[in-house]
Order: C-alpha cells, then sequence, then structure tokens
C-alpha cells in the first residue's frame, strides 16, 4: 500500500478505528524529522518543533530536575486521554512516582501529576480546547501552556468536569509560582524564548 492508499483508507474509515490502528497506520508513514505526531479527538495532527518551541521544553525539563527523577519526566511520549481517541505527545509530562507503565507498555492517564505544552501556530487551538479538556476529565492536577506568540503561560489548575476551575497568566520574564500544587516549586521563564 502507497502512503496516498494508506490516507484515503484512514479518511474512509467508519470510524470504529482504535488509537491502536491509527498510530500503527502512522509508524507506516513517512513522518518528516523534527514533526511531532499527535491523535486529537480523532484527528491527526503533524507540528513541526521549531528552536523556539525546544528551548522552552528544555528549560522546563531542566528546572523540573531539580526535584523530579529523570525517570518520571516524559516528552513526546503517547499517553492516551479521556474522550474520543485522544492519543496525545505532551510536551513535558510528570508521572506520579511509583507509575509503572500498563501491559500493553503504556503510561496510564491516572498516574500523570503535571503537563506542560508550548503553543505551536497550527495546534495551538487544541492546545486551548480540546487538549485542556481531556486533561482536566483526565483530573491532571496542573497543566500549564507556554505560549511564545503571547509571551505568556496560561497555568490551569482545580480540574473540574472538561475544564479547569482556575487559570493564572505569567507574562515571559515573571516566575510561575507552583508552590502549592503537587508540583511543589517556582518555574522561572526569564530565559523562554519569545517569537
Amino acid at each position: 500500500m502507497t502512503v496516498l492508499e494508506d490516507r484515503i483508507a484512514m479518511a474512509e474509515s467508519d470510524n470504529t478505528s482504535t488509537l491502536d490502528e491509527m498510530f500503527e497506520r502512522l509508524e507506516t508513514m513517512p513522518v518528516p524529522e523534527g514533526y511531532k505526531v499527535e491523535i486529537v479527538e480523532g484527528t491527526v495532527f503533524m507540528s513541526p518543533q521549531r528552536d523556539t518551541h525546544w528551548e522552552i521544553i528544555l528549560d522546563i525539563v531542566e528546572q523540573l530536575r531539580t526535584k523530579y527523577p529523570r525517570k518520571r519526566l516524559k516528552s513526546d511520549v503517547r499517553v492516551d486521554y479521556p474522550g474520543h481517541l485522544n492519543g496525545f505527545a505532551t510536551d513535558v509530562t510528570v508521572m506520579a512516582e511509583g507509575a509503572a507503565k500498563t501491559e500493553d507498555g503504556r503510561w496510564r492517564y491516572e498516574d500523570v501529576e503535571f503537563v506542560a505544552e508550548v503553543i505551536s501556530k497550527g495546534t495551538a487551538a487544541n492546545d486551548y480546547g480540546p487538549k485542556k479538556s481531556a486533561y482536566a476529565k483526565a483530573e491532571v492536577p496542573v497543566y500549564l501552556v507556554a505560549d511564545p506568540y503571547q509571551r505568556r503561560c496560561h497555568v490551569y489548575t482545580h480540574p473540574k468536569g472538561d475544564d479547569y476551575a482556575t487559570e493564572t497568566k505569567v507574562d515571559f520574564g515573571d516566575e510561575v509560582d507552583l508552590t502549592d500544587t503537587v508540583v511543589g516549586l517556582t518555574l522561572k521563564t526569564d530565559e523562554f524564548p519569545r517569537d
């Protein structure tokens, strides 16, 4: 089968595909180097990783490493979230202490304590919309969106249903105080690049 035939088959599916089937098909397709692939509400998204994107991710990970062991931190690792066909490869994820993979080799969303997404122009609507909703449904305690276009972080806490009860906005350059959350530390944003 060619890539075009695979894409046509995916488009013509009767929506009974599982996330596993969708990811298996994606693995046979040529994804350009430097692109991240996710499935949000059954739709496949490929977004390029820019320098700005990577620098913010690395900065967040380096700061989290002052508290968390490497094994609890994940980046671009698939976790399936509540809702219709949600297989996310989050920019930064902190897993709960003692979290273990399931028998099928995946991490459970119930073990996610913190998620950080860095906005890309093409997928910003997902990060502020269906992904935020899925993280809230999964009861992820802290969801941080770093938006280099707004030069601001949005911190969502206290998940309630499919949304978060609290949103805090922090401009790049100021500190993100997460000391009263499960994260238990303050993130500096003064070195976050701006777009």
